[in-house]
């Protein structure tokens, strides 16, 4: 099993991997930076540039078998093929190689994304959102598994959590873009997906290939190192822990609306603005990660009970300014969460298993994306409230932090137990 990868200064660079990846200064870099920020925040694109037009969508299809379910999955099926297919992907990723495969899924997302446009079957345009997810899962996983590649230690840290910050911040941008452009017909928000023909050309040119050294400069090393077991059993609680945070995460920006409403706020200016000052947090909260440089296992238990503090103000909020307060509160949580969860993924990982591993934590985070607003939709109809519902959730968050604290020490004082034992039988 693979030591868990240095966070802190001075961590050396995987020396399995050409050294023409070491570049992490000049243009080329940030140029190369820029493109898989980009190319992140293509999957948000899929998630809520649609949204504003459903109702559209809705009143177009309206004769349509089966149209008042199927037209809301015209949003969420990308979301559900990704979390399903990313785990796949990130196996194709570390056979075929990460650039060739996103550049493939970048320039097929545009094919897909936009058939809407020249399709009247409600059925064909479900079947291109499939496809969709089915490139986002690849487009994501080769972004963030290449992140991995290029960078170590603080430099790795740094951008996962500008990774963040770029999704989150996209996707207030994003929702905007999409309702003006609905404004014009349900159709004409599918156009923006060929942004991604315009990235591609870019990629080609400035991503290089992380190829594995040639076997003559492997020979010394033993053969253990390249054939061992895949780290299923730490992949499998930081999935599980992914899921329970992407609905951590999504719960804001997925029922902000639907709060603000219960409070008599209809205003789709005033439910914009406060999502904006929310989205506004998340990225404070990745920047304030960034800086720390302190372990995930250290930071995880704190930053999911400041979550749980914002979930409990927006739980007693009886007004509007004080339910924002609340989620700015809770924002700032998921800002730190997110690449907290992410870069405790990838330090369990060596280059051989990366692209499988970020599948993984990819179709965990989409997977809890996904299933949010039907859990939160049972536990409403149980509790009889939304609001109630998300304060059951901040509940939850802090039972979870509770836990992982708990966790954390019990482990601290079994090695320092062992490392007594240790003393006392030499």
């Amino acid at each position: 099993m693979p030591a868990d990868a240095p966070l802190l200064p001075g961590s050396p660079v995987d020396d399995d991997l050409d050294a023409r990846v070491a570049d992490v200064t000049g243009a080329s870099h940030k140029l190369r930076i820029s493109l898989l920020m980009t190319g992140s925040c293509l999957p948000v694109l899929g998630a809520v540039l649609l949204a504003p037009v459903l109702p559209k969508m809705q009143d177009h299809f309206e004769g349509a078998r089966g149209a008042e379910a199927l037209v809301p999955l015209v949003l969420t099926i990308p979301a559900l093929a990704l979390a399903l297919l990313a785990p796949f992907a990130g196996i194709i990723v570390d056979r075929l190689g990460r650039r060739r495969l996103l550049l493939v899924a970048t320039v097929v997302y545009a094919l897909c994304g936009t058939a809407p446009l020249w399709l009247d079957s409600l059925g064909g345009i479900l079947v291109s959102r499939v496809l969709v997810g089915v490139c986002e899962a690849a487009i994501m996983t080769c972004c963030t598994t290449l992140i991995g590649d290029f960078y170590q230690g603080p430099q790795r840290v740094r951008y996962l959590s500008l990774q963040t910050m770029c999704t989150a911040a996209s996707a207030t941008v994003f929702f905007v873009v999409g309702g003006a452009a609905g404004s014009a017909g349900w159709r004409v928000p599918f156009w923006l997906y060929a942004v991604s023909l315009l990235i591609a050309p870019f990629m080609a040119i400035a991503l290089p290939g992380t190829e594995r050294k040639s076997a003559s400069d492997r020979q010394a090393r033993p053969v253990s190192e390249y054939r061992r077991p895949f780290p299923w059993r730490q992949m499998r609680s930081t999935c599980a822990l992914t899921v329970f945070g992407a609905m951590v995460f999504y719960t804001v920006p997925v029922e902000m609306s639907y709060l603000l409403d219960d409070l008599g706020v209809t205003s789709s200016g005033v439910i914009g603005l406060a999502t904006a000052v929310a989205s506004a947090a998340t990225v404070v909260g990745a920047v304030a990660f960034a800086r720390m440089r302190r372990a995930p296992d250290v930071v995880l238990p704190p930053v999911l009970a400041v979550c749980s503090l914002g979930f409990g103000l927006m739980y007693l909020a009886d007004s509007a300014p004080f339910l924002v307060v609340g989620a700015v509160v809770n924002c700032l949580g998921t800002g730190m969460l997110l690449p907290a969860l992410l870069i405790r993924g990838m330090s369990r990982l060596e280059f051989a298993d990366r692209g499988r591993g970020t599948g993984l934590w990819t179709s965990a985070m989409f997977g809890g994306t996904f299933v949010l607003p039907l859990v939160l939709l049972g536990v409403e109809k149980a509790v009889g409230a939304l609001a109630s519902a998300v304060g059951l959730l901040g509940a939850a968050t802090a039972l979870m932090a509770a836990g992982l604290l708990w966790a954390r020490r019990r482990q601290a004082a079994g090695g320092l137990l062992g490392d007594a034992t240790s003393e006392q039988s030499g």
